[in-house]
């Protein structure tokens, strides 16, 4: 089988959401199935660590594609016409996109579709695009493949196109998260807590992440316990921070907050490892990686009881309404305070785990391709 990918978002030194998900995806496909031939699609020069075997043949295809107008070129334009010249049996995009000209059977993985649900919270040239192409992208697409049984639904509702034509291919976790000793774990709290246990949310620093009201929620909690916890948002800055900000500065406890930013990979899995416990209290989200990645390094996981994240943590989680910020302080209070808590939490995360798998994963994308070219 001949299969085109977009690979756009593998970028050296710079994967985040959609990046990781392809990496892990198509390296496994291309590895697991080495009498086919994969024909990897860049918007720019490519680095050699994603040419992941000899059946790769990877190309950098014009114009880099990061505005609106550029990816309606790229997409519309310049991919039609390599397609056309490579012929392949397939094609599969992992980020959302498809070609709309392009006749080649298509497979898209919809990661959510909150752009359609909340315009809002993006500018106003990317919300305009999204509202225009996404519904469009999911008519066009042979198969749709999402993150959740929740996604699944959204998709179909917001795109008006049916279920069956949507398969649910969970996540996995990455490679490299996996529980510390002590000594390890009080390693990272003298670098980046000052010694001292520490609550971590990765993600972006996003309204929609609902980082302000677990500000405020950290604010109520430090109060009440008069303790030495801190409070540590990995991620970078997205559109529209402006309650995060106020949240901060306004907060009697700023000096126990610290924004880290976009942090190695190496961090961010010791940093989870270490941690009190993860904090993802989003407001909507299509699957919730970094709660697979706690269970992956035995830390206890406080989550939102709304959208995608009640799915997949199942019982494995201390859920709360995202809303509710005194619910969030006293799931915090507990979590601070409540040994047979978190050691019940860790024990539930390594069995929750096991449902995830990233081989699995690349094993039905590539099923799903399979039956496509039947």
């Amino acid at each position: 089988m001949r299969i085109a990918i977009n690979a756009r978002f593998l970028l050296p030194g710079k994967l985040e959401g959609l990046g990781h998900y392809t990496h892990e995806i198509v390296r496994r496909m291309v590895q697991q199935n080495p009498e086919d031939q994969f024909l990897l699609l860049f918007d720019r020069a490519f680095d050699p660590q994603f040419v992941y075997g000899p059946n790769v043949e990877p190309m950098a295809v014009f114009p880099p594609a990061r505005h609106p107008l550029l990816w309606m070129t790229w997409f519309e334009t310049s991919l039609p016409f390599v397609l056309e010249r490579w012929k392949p049996d397939v094609f599969f995009s992992p980020d959302g996109y498809v070609s709309l000209r392009s006749k080649v059977p298509t497979l898209v993985t919809m990661h959510d579709v909150l752009p359609l649900r909340h315009p809002e919270l993006l500018p106003r040239t990317v919300g305009t695009y999204y509202r225009y192409f996404m519904p469009r992208f999911a008519r066009r697409a042979e198969k749709i493949a999402t993150v959740s049984d929740y996604v699944r639904h959204d998709i179909a509702d917001a795109c008006n196109v049916s279920t069956d034509k949507i398969d649910v291919v969970y996540n996995g976790c990455r490679d490299g998260f996996k529980p510390l000793n002590d000594a390890e774990q009080q390693n990272i709290r003298e670098a980046f807590a000052e010694g001292q246990p520490y609550f971590f949310y990765t993600g972006a620093i996003h309204p929609r992440k609902n980082v302000h009201r677990l500000i405020h929620a950290f604010d109520a909690f430090k109060r009440q316990s008069g303790s030495q916890v801190r409070l540590l948002l990995a991620g970078r800055f997205a559109w529209q921070t402006g309650e995060v900000r106020t949240a901060y500065e306004q907060s009697p406890f700023k000096n126990h907050i610290r924004f880290l930013g976009y942090i190695p990979e190496a961090d961010l899995q010791n940093l989870t490892a270490s941690a009190l416990a993860l904090c993802l209290v989003s407001l909507n989200e299509g699957f919730g990686l970094p709660i697979i990645e706690a269970f992956n390094t035995d830390t206890p996981v406080l989550s939102s009881s709304v959208s995608a994240l009640p799915e997949v943590a199942g019982n494995a989680a201390l859920l709360v309404n995202p809303l509710d910020e005194n619910a969030i302080a006293d799931a915090l209070m507990r979590l601070h305070t409540d040994v047979a808590l978190r050691k019940g939490l860790i024990e539930k995360g390594r069995e929750r785990r096991k449902a995830f798998s990233w081989d699995k994963a690349a094993a039905e994308v590539y099923e799903i391709l399979k039956k496509m070219n039947a």
